[in-house]
């Protein structure tokens, strides 16, 4: 029986996290993200048979972790207090992860997505899919629940959060707590009109 692996796949994710906030997409190399794990330069090659397949796994398991959470604040009713809680959320998962956060307000074209393999490109689709869910139940239930509309919905679920927070995000800030009471504020009153 062989021996267990010394530096896990969510050491290595974590390094290059670090590396992404840091300098962006072209600080994370195979070695750079190895050196920052603090594990010999080939051992990466055991988790991530090159720098796409990093990448990759670096975005989708950044946004499955960022949506399981808003996906579960939204919850399956879409009601108007639990989606006024998921715009919300936005901001504090943000500040939680503020690492994290740059990685996905880079967007995805930062990870050179046309370098992927396929499974990592299906593995993108099934993660985008489920967010599509929810936000298409949400704008399916909550205009005829609160009397908003189904671009009040998206501006509300999407569009503010992500404005509130790219702006702090980008001059290289985690995004304050009166953050989250703009974005409270702001999604309440455009669901509630």
């Amino acid at each position: 029986m062989g021996r267990p692996p010394a530096y896990s796949t969510e050491q290595f994710l974590d390094a290059a996290t670090t590396l992404f906030a840091e300098g962006g997409a072209r600080a994370v190399t195979m070695a750079a993200t190895a050196k920052a794990a603090g594990a010999p330069s080939g051992s990466i090659y055991h988790r991530f048979a090159d720098r796409p397949a990093l990448l990759a796994d670096l975005w989708t398991s950044t946004l499955r972790a960022f949506q399981d959470s808003y996906i579960s604040t939204l919850g399956e009713a879409a009601t108007l207090d639990t989606a006024v809680a998921a715009a919300a959320s936005v901001v504090h998962w943000c500040r939680a992860n503020p690492a994290r956060a740059r990685v996905l307000d880079a967007g995805l074209q930062a990870f050179s997505p046309a370098l992927w393999s396929t499974a990592a490109t299906a593995e993108l689709a099934r993660a985008e899919d489920e967010l599509k869910a929810a936000l298409k139940h949400a704008t399916a239930t909550l205009p005829s629940s609160t009397g908003c509309t189904a671009e009040d919905v998206v501006l509300a679920l999407v569009e503010v959060p992500r404005a509130v927070i790219h702006r702090y995000l980008t001059a290289g800030r985690t995004p304050p707590p009166k953050a989250a009471d703009l974005v409270t504020r702001s999604a309440r009153k455009l669901l509630r009109p």
